[in-house]
């Protein structure tokens, strides 16, 4: 059965993320992709051009995250903590960044990124001003992901078994309260936002 070039490539990254995350970016080889994809490695080669292009490729991801200001104040941590949730069970990207991202510079990059350009401005349009309230909107966010990040690589990557076992309902219990302080509380050195 031959398939489309959509469907191929499509394939590819899927095969692309599953060795990723299971390999990492130095150990997964693109004749592994290719016999994981049941394609031939030069097919793999003419859609991305390089193994650094097909991680670029299937490292690519979109946090969706949720307009926080249509929400009452004292839920926006719950709510964010949630959707992480769904985004980590939904979409295994950002596991691949993660279980790459601790010995490849480029996967920390591309973390790095997907943080700083998706959850800052989300952080700033909460507070209400450019400067994050308190000027302090890339240290809120860094704090954010500390919490998800931190939380993403005990249950999905090392798996301890309380983090496995916990339900995304006692997850948001605890997380929650921790993400809503790094959201609208006060700044230790500044006061109140």
């Amino acid at each position: 059965m031959r398939r489309s070039a959509v469907e191929t490539k499509a394939v590819i990254l899927a095969a692309a993320r599953e060795r990723f995350a299971a390999d990492g970016y130095e150990k997964a080889t693109i004749r592994a992709i290719a016999a994981d994809a049941r394609i031939d490695p030069s097919m793999v080669m003419r859609y991305f051009g390089s193994k650094d292009r097909l991680f670029a490729a299937a490292a690519e991801f979109d946090l969706r995250l949720p307009d926080l200001g249509a929400l009452p104040r004292d839920r926006v941590g719950a709510t964010l903590v949630r959707h992480f949730l769904d985004r980590w069970e939904a979409d295994d990207a950002l596991q691949v960044l993660l279980r790459t991202g601790v010995t490849n510079q480029a996967a920390a990059e591309r973390t790095r990124a997907i943080f700083a350009t998706q959850l800052a401005p989300l952080i700033t349009a909460l507070a209400g001003d450019p400067t994050g309230g308190d000027g302090r909107a890339a240290t809120r966010a860094v704090l954010v992901a500390s919490q998800m990040l931190g939380m993403a690589l005990c249950r999905y990557i090392l798996r301890f078994p309380p983090a496995v076992t916990m339900s995304d309902d006692d997850i948001v219990a605890w997380l929650g309260p921790v993400i809503q302080r790094y959201l609208t509380g006060s700044d230790p050195a500044n006061g109140p936002l």
